[in-house]
């Protein structure tokens, strides 16, 4: 009879575990990857057309990477790893997993708003990118049942601090509302990075973007030409 009960109780547990990976595979309710997607034959489009005319070049700092995939709609089939950006003067660290049309807005990004808020504040050329976040199959905040993240897609980036050629480094935790000149650069690249991207979160939107900038190239609205800078 003990040796019964103990069969049974391997049984159901050799099930459970088969449920929770089948679950895990299909963005199902593990917690973590229960998230909401649509097909958006945009994606692919905008994909193909970004590889076809040669928008990234690889470099010693932008290595193409194998595909990434995951649950359901995550990943995209021919990402980059980006290192460093404006020619592998400014260190992106860790590296980021991005898909091609992240690339160039990432870098026009660096070099015509980053850089030139570094000067203008504090004198001092930009030299890394601490970045929170890149690609990550997951729902948006991680809130389960939510919609897919953009970092899903490898269409997003998130960035925390700022480091200059001098060593000094601005932390948009602690900067956002700190001395006066870290302010006012985190504030000027916050609204200049709207220019860059279609979507950008920051400490003003919620208390899950108050230690860092998001940004990424969703499409908003009937158009798909609505941004939000928040």
């Amino acid at each position: 009879m003990y040796v019964r009960r103990v069969s049974v109780f391997v049984l159901i547990s050799v099930l459970w575990l088969g449920c929770l990976v089948l679950l895990w595979g299909c963005g199902g309710s593990v917690p973590g990857t229960n998230f909401v997607a649509k097909d958006e034959p945009w994606r692919n489009a905008e994909e193909s057309s970004c590889l076809a005319a040669g928008a990234v070049r690889r470099t010693s700092s932008i290595q193409p990477h194998s595909a990434l995939g995951g649950p359901s709609v995550c990943g995209t089939e021919h990402p980059f790893e980006m290192s460093a950006a404006m020619g592998g003067r400014v260190v992106m660290r860790p590296p980021a997993l991005l898909r091609c049309p992240m690339i160039p807005s990432v870098d026009r990004w660096v070099a015509e708003v980053v850089e030139p808020a570094a000067r203008f504040h504090f004198g001092s050329s930009v030299a890394e990118l601490r970045v929170a976040a890149s690609y990550s199959c997951r729902p948006m905040n991680h809130v389960s049942g939510a919609r897919l993240s953009e970092h899903g897609y490898a269409n997003a980036l998130d960035v925390s601090a700022f480091t200059l050629a001098d060593g000094h480094t601005i932390t948009v935790k602690g900067g956002w509302n700190g001395d006066r000149q870290e302010r006012a650069f985190l504030r000027a690249v916050h609204d200049g990075t709207c220019r860059h991207f279609t979507t950008v979160l920051g400490p003003n939107y919620d208390a899950n973007h108050r230690d860092h900038f998001h940004m990424d190239l969703a499409r908003h609205g009937r158009d798909g030409l609505m941004n939000i800078c928040k």
